[in-house]
């Protein structure tokens, strides 16, 4: 799936991160969502090696990168310090600067890295997300419902770890045939791999810390951040049979946290570089390439 790329570790001040790099070019940087890891964009990762280089990590807490135990404020687990797990990844690659796309989890780590460091990122691309306080803030009954799991994974350790870990393999599918649009979106490979990490404890732990992180200490960041604005030229993409096309105008709630804003939505649900291979590549590479 990855022929071409290298599996490389590389050891922050904190922790180990594990990724996949290919191709040359000016680099770019994929962060993946939940529940799933660098495999999920191994539909489009080849084809952007043509023109780039293109590194791919597992977050922490997802993955093969490391999985430490939450703090009790989450800290660990902010996007703040996720996002400097990313900016030193880059910089131990020489990588001064970078191009920067994030689906859902990564998205939220990557808007958060591009506010702390806006001078690293020179193009933005978001998949399927909102800004996480609107999110939280504009809560009703059919947000709670769809986005269950937020509300669910951010429950004091270890419930949510408990219930997860007595069936992880029901769980993870579950969420990726429900969030999906796209029969057949998640290849046998692919599948197998998220499978993999996820039947491990630490994984459950990791990601629900994440969840944890973005109900508090992230909020805060957030709101210390209101008025601060993302400055480089920012793409959003996201699925028109998803829930973020229901609930939100995309763009329009993106314009009220950066300066330069397009999107589209694109023919598929929550996971767009696995339901919707080709759109997602053409975006981004008039995004990142052409324009």
């Amino acid at each position: 799936m990855f022929t071409d790329f290298q599996n490389l570790t590389v050891e922050t001040s904190d922790l180990k991160i594990n990724l996949l790099k290919g191709g040359e070019g000016y680099p770019i940087l994929l962060l993946h969502g939940y529940p799933q890891n660098r495999m999920m964009w191994h539909k489009i990762a080849p084809r952007l090696a043509k023109y780039f280089a293109v590194i791919i990590p597992d977050l922490r807490g997802y993955g093969d990168s490391d999985k430490p135990s939450g703090m009790p404020n989450h800290y660990n687990y902010s996007k703040r310090v996720m996002a400097q797990d990313q900016i030193e990844v880059m910089e131990q690659l020489g990588y001064k600067e970078f191009y920067l796309v994030g689906h859902d989890r990564g998205g939220r780590v990557a808007h958060r890295l591009t506010l702390d460091y806006p001078h690293k990122v020179k193009k933005l691309a978001l998949l399927d997300i909102a800004p996480t306080y609107q999110m939280y803030s504009e809560t009703d009954q059919e947000f709670a419902t769809a986005y269950y799991h937020w509300f669910f994974l951010i429950q004091p350790f270890p419930f949510p770890e408990t219930l997860i870990n007595n069936n992880s393999d029901f769980f993870l599918t579950h969420c990726l045939r429900s969030w999906s649009k796209t029969e057949s979106a998640f290849t046998p490979e692919a599948m197998a791999d998220y499978l993999r990490c996820f039947r491990d404890p630490r994984t459950v732990h990791g990601t629900c810390e994440d969840y944890r992180a973005s109900a508090t200490i992230d909020l805060e960041h957030d709101r210390q951040d209101q008025e601060k604005k993302i400055e480089c030229p920012l793409l959003i993409l996201w699925g028109n049979k998803g829930v973020m096309e229901k609930k939100y105008d995309v763009v329009k709630s993106w314009q009220k946290k950066a300066v330069n804003v397009r999107g589209k939505a694109l023919n598929c649900g929550h996971f767009l570089p696995e339901e919707s291979p080709e759109e997602t590549y053409k975006s981004l590479d008039k995004f990142l390439r052409i324009d």
